[in-house]
């Protein structure tokens, strides 16, 4: 459905994601002159507020989060603002938040509360009509536990929304470099005719952060890195990575590219993963407690995981997906390895020859590192030598002058205009539970417990040999 938003719903309004991301985003487009100038944005949560409390509450998260050269006068983008109490379990609340969003409105509504609620809400929504007409949906993740739960709440989002009006956010597609994948490998033909199994020895994705728990112990406890990372984030990247080019950049035409890829992934076997979870240490300089600690309680909850993944199509089988995720790890990156093959034969006698590999960095530096092999300045009197040396192209350093933008500015974008390229598809969604699922139950039926390892360390020893003994090393 293709319509410009005039109306924009934020659910969980006063929410941590509110305030760090989207009214910093919003307002950042707002400066920008990327919103019409007749969007009306209304939040709601349950916390008692009037339009002028929400006002302030606004302007204190753009003082805390938003630059100061991305602000302006932010008044314009305050007066946009309105606000509506409402407790979705209290049905009686929708019928004010109707009255609040008016008549003949095209609607965008972005759900940032918990996935339980989204059932409640729906159901009052559509029961005041506010799911008809020209609206359309945002879910957050997480959506589901696993892959029944996925499908409950996929199930009672479409008895009121078409897919064409669901708009699944995965926060690390709206990420420019992530994107840039598409551009890296369809846009260049240096790359798409050697990325297959034949000169590919192996992929890595590493997904690594320094901190502990912090503000999330209810819910990481109950999800796990393998459900908060991997299945999402990671399984995304993968797909982007390992798919077949599309026949365009429409957004199915993408999108029914990675489900192939996601329906061609092997299950994970014994063996071939590795659980781990953070036991006291330094991170980040600082002396930091152990999971336990920080929880208050014993948990068999992984909070990093190495998994070796397979694809098994015609372009990718016998090339294995290293995938990496864990918290309190030694730095925060988010990375993916593309380890090319050695040459088929070497003329240059004596020298050591390293494969050509390919490091494409996301976070917190966005850039590309292709190492090549090259020879040594000097006369050779005993032969030529060479060396693997990096070019890199900095992101920033290469689009200087063109601003940065945080991935939800994208996405926030994308669901007002009603663009669904960066937003994950039901049977996307579905076919990452499907191999999730297959690896908690392989878990569960080992018995397999989390081995512990020191806050700032790669995680468990049994990681590294999960690569080692293919003789792969973890990029570090």
């Amino acid at each position: 459905m293709t319509f410009t938003a005039d109306t924009l719903v934020l659910f969980g309004a006063t929410g941590d994601l509110a305030r760090r991301m989207l009214l910093p985003s919003l307002a950042a487009l707002d400066h920008d002159k990327l919103l019409d100038e007749d969007l009306r944005i209304v939040g709601t949560a349950r916390s008692e507020m009037s339009d002028h409390d929400f006002r302030s509450f606004a302007r204190e998260a753009l003082e805390k989060f938003l630059p100061p050269q991305r602000r302006g006068s932010m008044a314009d983008f305050l007066n946009r603002l309105s606000y509506q109490p409402l407790d979705v379990t209290a049905d009686k609340g929708f019928d004010d938040l109707a009255a609040k969003v008016g008549k003949d409105r095209k609607l965008a509504i972005f759900l940032s509360t918990a996935p339980s609620l989204f059932e409640t809400t729906i159901a009052g929504l559509s029961r005041v009509g506010l799911t008809s007409g020209d609206t359309r949906i945002g879910l957050e993740k997480p959506l589901g536990t696993d892959l029944a739960s996925s499908c409950e709440i996929n199930d009672a989002v479409a008895a009121a929304f078409p897919e064409d009006r669901i708009f699944r956010i995965d926060h690390y597609l709206g990420k420019e470099t992530v994107q840039n994948l598409i551009a890296l490998r369809f846009a260049n033909v240096l790359f798409e005719p050697l990325w297959n199994a034949r000169h590919i020895e192996d992929v890595q994705i590493t997904v690594a952060e320094t901190v502990g728990l912090e503000d999330r112990a209810g819910y990481y406890d109950g999800s796990g890195a393998l459900r908060d990372m991997v299945q999402n984030h990671m399984l995304q990247l993968l797909a982007l990575v390992a798919m077949e080019p599309p026949s365009g950049l429409s957004p199915d035409e993408v999108r029914d590219e990675k489900v192939k890829v996601l329906r061609a992934m092997r299950p994970v076997e014994s063996g071939e993963s590795v659980t781990g979870q953070y036991r006291g240490g330094a991170s980040s300089g600082e002396i930091v407690p152990g999971y336990d600690e920080e929880l208050g309680k014993p948990s068999d909850t992984e909070t990093f995981v190495a998994l070796k993944a397979h694809v098994d199509n015609w372009r990718w089988r016998g090339t294995p997906f290293y995938l990496r995720t864990g918290k309190r790890l030694p730095k925060r990156v988010t990375e993916i390895v593309v380890q090319f093959k050695c040459v088929p034969h070497s003329i240059f006698a004596g020298a050591k020859m390293q494969p050509n590999r390919l490091v494409i960095g996301i976070q917190p530096e966005e850039n590309i590192t292709l190492s090549l092999m090259a020879k040594v300045p000097g006369l050779d009197r005993d032969g030529m030598t060479l060396r693997s040396v990096p070019l890199n192209i900095a992101m920033p350093d290469a689009f200087s002058g063109k601003e940065r933008r945080i991935a939800y500015e994208r996405l926030l974008l994308d669901l007002i205009e009603g663009d669904q390229t960066l937003f994950v598809r039901r049977d996307e969604v579905e076919a990452q539970w499907r191999w999730i699922d297959a690896i908690r139950a392989l878990w569960a039926s080992e018995k397999l417990e989390p081995k512990t390892y020191s806050a700032g360390s790669w995680g468990p020893s049994a990681a590294i040999a999960l690569a080692e003994r293919d003789g792969v090393t973890w990029n570090e």
